[in-house]
Parts: structure tokens; C-alpha cells; sequence
């Protein structure tokens, strides 16, 4: 699953290869756990579509490092969207939280940040499943460009991007 970035400011090349995404999954693994205490009452949601895998990967490091389950969850942020109109958004809803999230610390998983809104929705459709104790964002690549005022605590690559720039993960 490498991240690939199409810009001329990236040369259109490879950011993180295959290596380089294990290596960062296992980094932000350590860092989440140790700014944790460790896994317990700690949680994992990921951001549906492409956050979602992450998160699971993540989730599994972190178990094998504890050797305590740590849950994984996934949510879609889509219904509490605030720049769709309402027609697009629909009432779908693809969250799968098998887990009790009230007090827990939720490590809220998504493979690019880029304006924040995607980031504020989902915690929007979060708080519709319990009130955590806490919210942490972890992200994959932080493009930059934020329109709200929202910053990852764990970022596995900040990279420098035109605002027309994409940033894909495979």
C-alpha cells in the first residue's frame, strides 16, 4: 500500500514504498502507545475509505507490541459532511464500532490530512457512538492546507504540496 503523490512539487513519485509504510506503521504504533501508557482503555477507528486499512494495520501492531487485543473500528464521516450538499451525502452510513467507545481513548485513523473537514466530521460521527475520554488523530501524510483548525498528535510524513496537488494511497 505505498502513498504516491502526483505534483510537480513531488516529482510525481513514490513517498512512502512498501518498507518505508511498515517501518512508519511500527513508528506510529510506539509513539501512540507511549503517549498512552500502553493499550488499555485505548481504541482504533478508522476513517472509511482508505484510513480504515491503516487503522487495522495499526491496531494489529499495536497488539502484537502489548500482547493485548486492541479494538479497530471503522467509521464513515459521509452523513456529517458540511461542504456536500445533502442530496450527495445521503443516509448511507458503513460505521462498524463492535466496541463501546464511552472512556475510551480513540485513536481516530486517516491516511491524508489535508483541509481538516473530513477530520471534523468524522468526529462529529464519532461522538454519535459514546463520548471518548479522549481523541487522538494519527494520519498517514499530513499534506498541509487546513481550512479548520485541526492537527494530527501522530503523523507518519509531513510533506510539502500545492493545494491542487493529490495524494493517493494504494
Amino acid at each position: 500500500m505505498p502513498a504516491v503523490a502526483t505534483s510537480e512539487a513531488l516529482s510525481s513519485g513514490t513517498i512512502l514504498d512498501a518498507g518505508d509504510m511498515r517501518r512508519t506503521l511500527g513508528r506510529l504504533a510506539h509513539e501512540i502507545l507511549e503517549a498512552n501508557g500502553g493499550a488499555g482503555d485505548l481504541c482504533v477507528v478508522g476513517v472509511l475509505r482508505r484510513g480504515w486499512p491503516i487503522a487495522k494495520r495499526l491496531a494489529f501492531t499495536m497488539t502484537q507490541i502489548e500482547g493485548t487485543t486492541v479494538p479497530c473500528g471503522k467509521l464513515d464521516p459521509r452523513p456529517y459532511r458540511d461542504d456536500a450538499p445533502r442530496a450527495e451525502v445521503g443516509s448511507a452510513d458503513g460505521s462498524e464500532i463492535p466496541f463501546e467507545v464511552t472512556g475510551k481513548r480513540v485513536v481516530l485513523v486517516d491516511e491524508v490530512i489535508f483541509t481538516g473537514r473530513t477530520i471534523r466530521a468524522a468526529m462529529d460521527a464519532l461522538v454519535r457512538h459514546g463520548r471518548p475520554a479522549t481523541i487522538q488523530l494519527a494520519a498517514l501524510v499530513d499534506r498541509g492546507h487546513r481550512e479548520l483548525p485541526i492537527e494530527p498528535s501522530f503523523v507518519g510524513r509531513r510533506i510539502v504540496t500545492n493545494r491542487e496537488d493529490r495524494v493517493l494511497v494504494k
